[in-house]
């Protein structure tokens, strides 16, 4: 479905798994990517099938058609903040306890807004500690800053480097694996379907 938002719109596209869903996970894409990343899909299949319910988010930047969300974060989350509202109104999630997800970019979006938004978790696929080859630009306080338990999922060899196992509640650490966690999907899905039901199921 289409989300206006204060900056243009976006979208959702919600599933629900049989029976009655246990929670609504909220996943959105990195700076440069969609929705149908590998990793986003596999954890949003695996999710449905652990009993949750999915609404896999394209933002507003993303939407007009630019790659990149610009240097500024209130816009984003400002958007971001209006499309959750939207999702959390309608009829088949409505009430449901909330976690937001994403992957790179998308994690920091979920993080930093998390507390406000009244979640019970986020999942940060890839979280972008710094830029690459920059790590005096550290990210982790909007990881820290999350206010609610917090899974961590990177691969080792991540460019962006790899946040330290104090800056979340859960740091899974994959052998072998770069910034698209693409080595390796349904691992990546398993882990976060059972951090879930332990948390939120």
């Amino acid at each position: 479905m289409e989300i206006e938002t204060p900056r243009g719109p976006a979208l959702a596209d919600i599933e629900t798994p049989t029976g009655d869903p246990r929670y609504l996970l909220a996943i959105t894409h990195g700076a440069g990517g969609g929705v149908d990343a590998p990793d986003i899909a596999a954890v949003c299949g695996a999710a449905v099938e652990n009993g949750g319910a999915v609404a896999r988010i394209t933002q507003a930047y993303r939407v007009a058609g630019r790659k990149m969300p610009g240097s500024a974060t209130g816009p984003q989350d400002e958007a971001w903040k209006a499309v959750i509202g939207a999702v959390r109104s309608d009829e088949r999630v409505a009430g449901l306890p909330l976690v937001l997800a994403g992957r790179s970019n998308g994690a920091r979006v979920a993080c930093r807004t998390a507390a406000g938004l009244g979640a019970a978790a986020v999942v940060s696929l890839a979280f972008p500690l710094h830029p690459p080859g920059k790590p005096e630009r550290s990210r982790a306080q909007e990881l820290r800053g999350a206010g609610v338990p917090t899974l961590v999922v990177n691969g080792d060899r991540d460019p962006f480097g790899v946040p330290d196992a104090a800056d979340a509640t859960s740091l899974v650490v994959r052998q072998g694996e770069r910034h698209d966690l693409a080595k390796d999907v349904e691992s990546v899905a398993a882990v976060v379907a059972e951090w879930l039901a332990e948390r939120v199921g």
